[in-house]
């Protein structure tokens, strides 16, 4: 399994950005796709984006399409999520996800969790 961590997590105006990382773990890294999912105060677990363990293959919810972008580093055991032009409806927690699996990530699909950071947007 993978160990995961996150940081980069704030509060944030809204139309601002945030850089999120996730630092990882574990043998199985290099070849895991990864990904991040969030979930807002009484809502459940939604994903928001991922990549393939090569990094060229990218998956993202039509919610953050065009403002979030997900990178990762193989080299330094990282993954990023940037996030631009924040809107109020973005504010959540914001989990690590690990799959050895496909990138085409769902909740039932990630192997190893993050313990979330979360981020606000005011308005």
């Amino acid at each position: 399994q993978v160990q995961l961590v996150e940081s980069g997590g704030g509060l944030v105006q809204a139309g601002g950005s945030l850089r999120l990382s996730c630092a990882a773990s574990g043998r199985t890294f290099s070849s895991s796709a990864m990904g991040w999912f969030r979930q807002a105060p009484g809502k459940g677990r939604e994903f928001v984006a991922a990549i393939s363990w090569t990094g060229d293959m990218k998956n993202y919810a039509d919610s953050g399409r065009g403002r979030f972008t997900i990178s990762r580093d193989n080299a330094k055991n990282t993954v990023y999520l940037q996030i631009d032009s924040l809107k109020p409806e973005d504010t959540a927690t914001y989990y690590c996800a690990a799959s050895t699996n496909s990138y085409r990530m769902t909740v039932g699909s990630v192997e190893s969790w993050g313990k979330g950071t979360l981020v606000t947007v005011s308005s």
